[in-house]
This record gives structure tokens, sequence and C-alpha cells, in this order.
């Protein structure tokens, strides 16, 4: 699968970006090839322009987006993403909320990750901590990008997501 990282944070780079850093070599390790790993500030503008913009010129299948999600005045991911959804996929930030339950506690109820399609590109939307993108990565998301995952994954309905 062809897939971008998305980090959103005003406060690191590249090389302080740990949990991009760690989705990077996650998503390599798997197989999958990365088009890009790009910072963008907490801006819900900056967001979409940037999901459009390769959408328009990388057409990635999956975009992860780390950062954002929180419940802070600069957490913004959540609404930038809400004009442009296709179809959500409630699931995704339930089993995320219920799994980090173990790892965190209660404190997963701040957490406001989320996932779905717009148009056919799926994009999640994870926490920044490394933590949290590790376990969103081989818990859930590294087994829904593998086609050999059974009964069915998003690699065999991808060409089914532009179905009318």
């Amino acid at each position: 699968m062809r897939m971008a990282i998305l980090v959103v944070s005003d406060t690191r780079d590249l090389a302080t970006d740990k949990s991009g850093q760690y989705l990077e070599a996650a998503i390599q390790d798997a197989g999958h090839e990365l088009l890009a790993r790009v910072i963008v500030a907490d801006s819900a503008v900056e967001i979409r322009k940037q999901l459009r913009q390769w959408q328009a010129e990388l057409e990635p299948d999956v975009v992860l987006v780390s950062g954002g999600t929180g419940i802070t005045g600069r957490d913004v991911t959540p609404e930038a993403l809400e004009p442009l959804w296709t179809k959500r996929l409630p699931g995704f930030g339930e089993l995320f909320r219920w799994l980090s339950y173990a790892d965190i506690g209660a404190s997963t109820i701040q957490s406001r990750a989320c996932g779905g399609l717009v148009d056919s590109m799926l994009v999640f939307c994870l926490p920044g901590s490394q933590g949290a993108c590790r376990l969103a990565w081989e818990q859930i998301l590294r087994p829904q990008c593998d086609a050999a995952t059974r009964p069915c994954n998003f690699a065999l309905l991808m060409p089914r997501f532009s179905e009318a």
C-alpha cells in the first residue's frame, strides 16, 4: 500500500518527531511504500491543505495523521477532517480507546482518535505520542493493511472504495 505520514505539531521537527520516525520505520518494515512524511502546524487549514495536495499529487492509499487529537485549544485534527470525510470508521476510534485503556487507564477518554475515508483515501488520526502510534499501528492498522489478514482487511477492500 502507498502511505504518507502527516505530523501535526507546533513544536516538533523531523529530527525530534519520535512518533513520525516510528511510523516511518514501521510502514517500511511492513513492506509498504512511504510516499511522504511532513510536519504541519496545529491548523485545520494546513491539515486540510496538505491532505488535499497529497490526494491530488501522490494519491496515497493511507494517510496516518499523528497529533492534534486531544482536547486542548490547539488540538484541531478531528475538526480539520470533519468536512472531508466521505465515510467515517467509528470502530477505529472505539477500538483504539478500548486497547489504550490497558496502557493508560481512564486517561484514554481524552483521545479523539478517529478514522475514515476521504474519497477513496483511508485517513487515520492518531494521538501524537509514540506509544499511541505504536499501539494503533501494531494492533489495528498493520493487520488491516495486510492482505493476508482474515476475515477481511483494507487491502482487499480498497478497489471497491469508489463503487457507486
